[in-house]
């Protein structure tokens, strides 16, 4: 591999980041405690040190990203903390985060990120066509321009990542681990390209965490860290003198405080002593397939008992799902395999009592104590009861736990949690034990400690050990391992073998090649350095407002919602079907409804009551009730919404002139249903008095003063008139505000978020270009609820059209800002949604003059429906729907709306952080 090393301008130059007294706290967790360093200006700088240790909180505050709490941060000539040298040395800043791709839009191609930041940069369309095309074919990437970036390999993505981050020619480029995962090809090529860049702009300077000892020896300067604070500084060789060590790992172990080696001895694994014939594990062709994804291609090997075989790979090639199906998690889709001579098979409990399993994610309960974790899972594989507290015991001896049984797992360092993992997965002394990359992000002296307990698990206990990693030295420490790539094992064999077959140096060379010969690459093969873009000064300008940098955000959220079938089935369907739902089914309407009488007069009047019911359109006659057992069974059941007892002398009563009454008997489950049966039950019994008088006295009953009811703008009073004014303005709330609930908290779960932290785009423009796809979704869903309430449910518009389309984008316009609000404010999806169905649904049905008008309401709710945009959206749907109102009537309910768009959408773009906190 070649060397990153260049001439260093930088001696010649001051530090391009300047840390003083700098402390980070999250919570009660100091992350950094005061620290101190200055960078050197050109060079190839290296923090290492396991995770947990502070160093993806220093790149992030070095960045811009993390707003600084205490302490100062001098970056490139001025302070992180003042607003304005953020914003001017944002352009100049390249900052690569932790973690596979995620500054990366996985349904976007990789053309589609490149153009979205370089957009975001400043450059026009010529020089974004000559960056793309130089940077892809220097990367290797330009033959797949077309391919979504969520289905490249770990090491494309952090090749586009850094296309991506080197798009706009930085200074200063902060690359967070950007190699962990990777195969160990990708990794030596991401590094040459690295070096090949360095070379064409040697004036940049690059800071690198890397959890790997042997890559930080390329760097032309290191710093160690642990607990958040800088333990050395130096250039490689210098660490490596001055703790008289022959490697890095061993440099880092020197250069940790006493109290933490104390008792450390490096790791010595004796030789496996068998003859061949005790088979733990066998695999026979296993295959995995998901769809057309073949996860898991025909693998098969052979383990003995007591052996420690190890997987090595990069993320994706198959590792866990092959471990998965060796447990009967997972049930192969072809293939077959064997433990202890028995098929493996989910439903067999004796067999699976046989392994332990280490998930790559520590599967502890949070919840419970280091005893209790212990204690459910020794339960949890039928462990005997009276055995538990000795086994508990024996497991916390054995594992260092002793003193921290009463504490939580997530209070534990990384090593102390990788220990009790291992306990709960040995509690019930398997005989195999399957470990899916368990040291990963731990310290050097905890990983060691950790082969040393794998060493005496296999050696004296005779336990088989099946175990992944990315660590060639761990990998150099199994009996056996095995090469995979692309779901394929590549050659199993003892490590020492398997170098000598491809006379290769080291293991990490040997692995390289059989790579290179899978993939079917020329080693030799290297991209043109004069690839690499030559420097090109775009519009670096940050903090003011820029259209262009507006705009992509706008072409990047429709392009996702465009690609993403929930949300877009969501957008376009949801207030479809909400419509169809609410106006056909909440309705106060009474039609056909079903009912029965029970007569106990059986007199011609009784007969005549009974036929005026049934000669009603709102009536459906059921037979007729028999007794009260058999009203109360037929009401119970539902098949009766009314029952009408006629009392025994009826028709008596009635020629005598006696006051005449009946029961009715109302289901009363639906209050306003039941309300609305009964003024019509007792209209019509009016209605047939009337007419009996009349026909027998030959006049009117009734007084010669009365009261006669007219209904204006809904003469029938109907509901579908009233409804579907009302629901249109509920939806066109509702559902736009929930789908841009969604558009900055998944940018937050993502990761992707850090684009806005650390590009020149500012807050206003990240929230209206998130805000204007769902302004135009919400417009075309009012387009289509008002087509269905015109033509489907036959409610005209008799008022000015254009004052409803000018209101319904007033008002969408409100909806997304209030989804944005609450996109704001919280950090999951899931509470956004929440908060966005709480904001809306509630205060539209209880104060926003849905039901009940706001004029009616007092105290906080009228206060409330006041000034809730939906009670003026409401007055003018109904006024433009049912009232044939204009724009001058209208005009005192249209102002409201005007001004409640900019100070919601306001409001969320001032919640909005630009650094994280």
């Amino acid at each position: 591999m070649t060397s990153a090393a260049t001439p260093h301008a930088a001696d010649r130059a001051g530090p391009v980041v300047r840390v003083a007294s700098l402390h980070l706290r999250y919570g009660k967790t100091e992350a950094l405690c005061g620290v101190d360093l200055d960078i050197p200006e050109g060079r190839m700088v290296g923090l290492i040190g396991p995770d947990g240790v502070g160093k993806s909180s220093l790149l992030s505050l070095i960045s811009g990203a993390r707003a600084v709490q205490d302490g100062t941060v001098h970056v490139l000539g001025g302070d992180m903390a003042a607003r304005r040298h953020r914003e001017a040395v944002c352009p100049r800043i390249a900052y690569m985060p932790q973690g596979l791709g995620k500054n990366l839009y996985p349904t976007l191609s990789i053309e589609e990120n490149l153009q979205f930041f370089a957009r975001l940069f400043g450059h026009d369309n010529a020089e974004r066509r000559r960056r793309i095309d130089e940077l892809t074919r220097s990367t290797g990437l330009h033959p797949f321009l077309s391919r979504p970036a969520g289905k490249l390999s770990g090491g494309m993505r952090q090749k586009l990542g850094l296309c991506c981050a080197l798009i706009h020619d930085p200074d200063l480029l902060i690359l967070d681990e950007p190699t962990t995962g990777v195969d160990p090809l990708a990794r030596a090529q991401f590094w040459d390209l690295i070096a090949r860049i360095r070379r064409q702009r040697p004036g940049m300077t690059v800071i690198v965490a890397t959890a790997y000892m042997d890559e930080a020896q390329r760097f032309d300067w290191l710093v160690a860290m642990d607990d958040g604070r800088v333990l050395a500084t130096g250039a490689p060789a210098q660490l490596l003198e001055r703790t008289g060590s022959a490697s890095l790992e061993a440099a880092f172990i020197q250069l940790l405080p006493e109290e933490k080696r104390r008792g450390y001895a490096p790791v010595v694994i004796p030789p496996l002593e068998t003859d061949g014939s005790d088979v733990a594990i066998t695999a026979d062709n296993l295959t995995m397939r998901f769809g057309d994804f073949v996860a898991v291609d025909h693998v098969s090997f052979r383990i003995e008992r007591g052996e420690i075989f190890g997987f090595l790979g990069s993320n994706g090639c198959g590792k866990t799902t092959t471990m998965k199906m060796l447990t009967g998690l997972l049930p192969a889709s072809e293939g077959q395999a064997w433990l202890f001579g028995h098929d493996v098979d989910p439903r067999d409990i004796a067999t699976r009592r046989r392994v332990g399993y280490m998930s790559q994610a520590f599967s502890l309960y949070t919840e419970l104590s280091v005893r209790q974790n212990l204690e459910l899972h020794a339960r949890l594989f039928h462990v005997a009861p009276d055995q538990i507290p000795g086994r508990v015991e024996e497991m916390a001896e054995r594992f260092g736990l002793a003193g921290i049984m009463d504490a939580l797992p997530d209070a534990l360092p990384l090593g102390q949690r990788q220990r009790l993992s291992l306990a709960v997965a040995m509690i019930h002394k398997p005989e195999l034990l399957i470990l899916d990359e368990p040291t990963s992000g731990v310290d050097p002296i905890a990983r060691d400690a950790f082969w040393r307990l794998l060493a005496e698990l296999s050696r004296r206990d005779r336990v088989t050990i099946f175990i992944s990693t990315h660590f060639m030295n761990e990998a150099e420490r199994c009996d056996r391992i095995s090469m995979m790539h692309a779901g394929k094992v590549l050659d199993s064999d003892e490590p020492a073998r398997l170098i000598a077959k491809r006379g290769a140096r080291t293991l990490e060379e040997a692995f390289i090649g059989y790579l290179v010969e899978a993939e079917g690459a020329d080693p030799t093969d290297e991209p043109d350095p004069a690839g690499i873009p030559a420097p090109h000064e775009a519009a670096r300008a940050g903090g003011t407002f820029s259209l262009q940098r507006m705009l992509s955000y706008v072409w990047r959220e429709a392009l996702e919602l465009q690609r993403d079938p929930v949300r877009g089935t969501l957008a376009l369907a949801g207030s479809v079907i909400l419509m169809l739902v609410m106006g056909f089914g909440i309705s106060t309407d009474v039609n056909e409804l079903r009912y029965a009488v029970l007569d106990r007069d059986q007199s011609t009047f009784s007969e005549s009551y009974r036929l005026d019911i049934s000669g009603s359109r709102y009536f459906a006659e059921q037979r007729p009730i028999t007794d009260y057992a058999d009203l109360d069974r037929r009401m119970r059941r539902g098949e009766l919404a009314l029952a009408i007892e006629i009392p025994p002398g009826f028709g008596r009563d009635l020629l005598r002139g006696r006051q005449i009454a009946i029961a009715a008997w109302f289901d009363g489950a639906m209050p306003q249903r039941a309300e609305t049966v009964q003024g019509y039950i007792q209209g019509l019994h009016q209605h047939w008095l009337d007419e009996q008088t009349s026909m027998r006295a030959g006049a009117n009953s009734t007084s010669d003063i009365s009261v006669e009811n007219r209904f204006r703008y809904n003469p029938d009073v109907a509901s579908l008139p009233s409804m579907v004014p009302a629901v249109i303005p509920m939806l066109l709330l509702m559902m736009p505000a929930m789908l841009a609930a969604l558009a900055v908290v998944r940018e937050k779960e993502m990761g992707s978020i850090i684009n806005l932290y650390v590009t020149p785009v500012t807050r206003s423009e990240f929230m209206l270009g998130k805000q204007l796809p769902y302004v135009v979704l919400a417009m075309v869903n009012f387009t289509v609820m008002v087509l269905m309430g015109v033509f489907l449910f036959g409610v005209p518009i008799t008022g000015s059209l254009p004052l409803l389309v000018l209101s319904a984008l007033l008002f969408s316009i409100t909806a997304t800002g209030m989804g944005l609000l609450a996109s704001a404010v919280t950090k999951s999806q899931i509470a956004a949604l929440f908060l966005a169905m709480v904001g809306t649904l509630i205060p539209v049905a209880q104060f926003g003059g849905m039901i009940d008008p706001v004029s009616s309401l007092t105290g906080a709710g009228r206060i409330i429906g006041e000034i809730y945009p939906a009670s003026y959206m409401f007055t003018i749907s109904r006024g433009v729907f049912n009232k044939a109102l204009g724009f001058s009537d209208l005009l005192g309910s249209l102002w409201p709306l005007a001004l409640s768009a900019p100070v919601i959408v306001g409001l969320a773009i001032l919640l909005l952080r630009k650094q994280e906190h």
